[in-house]
């Protein structure tokens, strides 16, 4: 293929949509109201939370405390310490990560995650835009849905 029309050919699958193997864009360079440089959140984070709240990585299922953690109260992101979620929204839901069926109010911020040949809705803190985990559409009521979530980029505050 001429390298012209390989231009074309990537010019038109990013704008239709269909660039799903092209590297996400992470939201990590987007504007938030805490911002740190890349230093300041590796200094601030062990390279698993980084990995997973800085470039979209994801902790094996069942290797966080707190997915079987059932006291009551609040838990906050890691990078801002915003309260996102709350014990009484919590749940277990045999996927061997922390799962909620609700966020805070205006806690966090969602977009498509094309990365896996189909898309996903992900969640990062509205604050500093920290990756927390995805959103899917099995979760018990009163929302049916399931924040699937990587404990490494939360910190638990019981009551």
């Amino acid at each position: 293929m001429e390298r012209r029309s390989f231009l074309v050919a990537a010019t038109a699958m990013g704008t239709l949509g269909l660039g799903g193997l092209m590297p996400h864009r992470s939201m990590a360079k987007d504007t938030f109201e805490v911002t740190r440089t890349t230093a300041e959140w590796k200094a601030m984070l062990n390279d698993l939370q980084y990995a997973v709240m800085r470039e979209e990585a994801t902790e094996r299922a069942g290797t966080s405390p707190l997915d079987k953690n059932y006291a009551d109260g609040m838990y906050h992101c890691r990078g801002c310490d915003l309260p996102v979620y709350s014990s009484e929204a919590k749940y277990d839901s045999g996927t061997g990560w922390p799962s909620f069926y609700q966020s805070m109010p205006d806690a966090i911020r969602t977009k498509d995650d094309r990365k896996l040949f189909s898309v996903r809705t992900e969640c990062h803190c509205r604050r500093c835009g920290s990756h927390f985990g995805h959103i899917f559409d099995d979760g018990p009521e009163p929302t049916g849905k399931r924040h699937c979530l990587n404990g490494v980029s939360l910190v638990f505050k019981a009551a």
